[in-house]
């Protein structure tokens, strides 16, 4: 007789499966491992072959269509190559060090002259390993010219699918927090301070941040809002510098600056963010606090 119980196990199983789901392990890829370990050779033996001086004539080059054949490979070349066939997973690496990658980024960001020219250079910038993992790159949503602009983290799983910054339960709250102050979604500019998702819908490291700032800071340039709000403490971080809490900053104005004129001063605010509200209900009294100074603030600029 099967066991109906709480513990069953097709209950078992089911839980399993949403955990690996909500951690991002959506798509099993092959049953074939990857050998980490020859392709780590295989890069290690190539970038030796690049510092070596020139020994003997270099051999004629070979047509880009043809590749080398298995007798021509080494061993652990042609294991990485052949792991790497089996996987079925981009095998593209981050190969610039981490300060070239934020040179690369601030050069790029600071030539868009439009949100558009922006998102376009921000698809080409190869210099974060998180867009290898990411589906897609969440730019951002809202007017050109908005009076106000959100910026949380990182995208999630249903930000990642949609290309569309919050919009899983975190983005419906966010709906209705903005709604109970009377603005519409639609008048509001939303982004994240990283446009890629990391895996398993991890933190990302103080260096992917880093790397990715240059183009935040070059959005809320161009967009010029009127109030900047930071969605929770890494956002506040990231964008205003903040090295406290986010129970210690919140509700609290601030000034978030871009240049040296007093026209490129932005009043600044940080507050809850929804995913935290979700797992504290109890804090939303303090959100509903900061989101009423908020509507006064955006009533006298606007």
């Amino acid at each position: 007789m099967r066991n109906a119980g709480p513990h069953s196990r097709e209950d078992v199983a089911a839980a399993l499966l949403g955990w690996m789901r909500d951690s991002g392990l959506e798509t099993f890829l092959t049953e074939t491992p990857r050998n980490r370990f020859a392709e780590t050779a295989a890069e290690r033996e190539k970038r030796q072959a690049a510092r070596r001086p020139a020994q003997a004539p270099a051999p004629s080059p070979r047509p880009a269509s043809q590749a080398p054949s298995p007798s021509e490979r080494r061993p652990e070349q042609e294991a990485a190559a052949r792991s790497a066939e089996q996987s079925g997973f981009p095998t593209g690496r981050v190969s610039v060090p981490d300060d070239v990658a934020v040179a690369d980024a601030r050069e790029r960001a600071r030539a868009a002259a439009s949100l558009g020219e922006l998102r376009e250079m921000l698809e080409a910038f190869d210099g974060c390993n998180l867009k290898v993992t990411a589906k897609t790159t969440v730019f951002g949503e809202g007017p050109e010219t908005a009076d106000l602009m959100l910026i949380g983290e990182a995208p999630g799983r249903d930000e990642d699918l949609a290309g569309v910054p919050f919009v899983g339960r975190s983005g419906q709250l966010l709906n209705r927090m903005l709604s109970a102050i009377g603005l519409e979604r639609e008048n509001v500019r939303v982004t994240n301070a990283v446009p890629w998702r990391p895996p398993g819908n991890r933190p990302p490291t103080p260096v992917e941040t880093r790397i990715c700032l240059p183009f935040i800071e070059r959005q809320i340039e161009l967009v010029a809002p009127k109030l900047l709000v930071c969605l929770g403490s890494p956002s506040a971080k990231a964008i205003l510098g903040s090295q406290e809490g986010i129970l210690r900053i919140r509700g609290k104005w601030t000034t978030y600056s871009f240049g040296l004129e007093e026209s490129a001063t932005i009043p600044a605010m940080a507050i809850l963010h929804p995913a935290y509200l979700l797992r504290q209900p109890a804090q939303k009294r303090l959100a509903w606090r900061d989101l009423l100074a908020l509507k006064t603030r955006l009533d006298t600029v606007s």
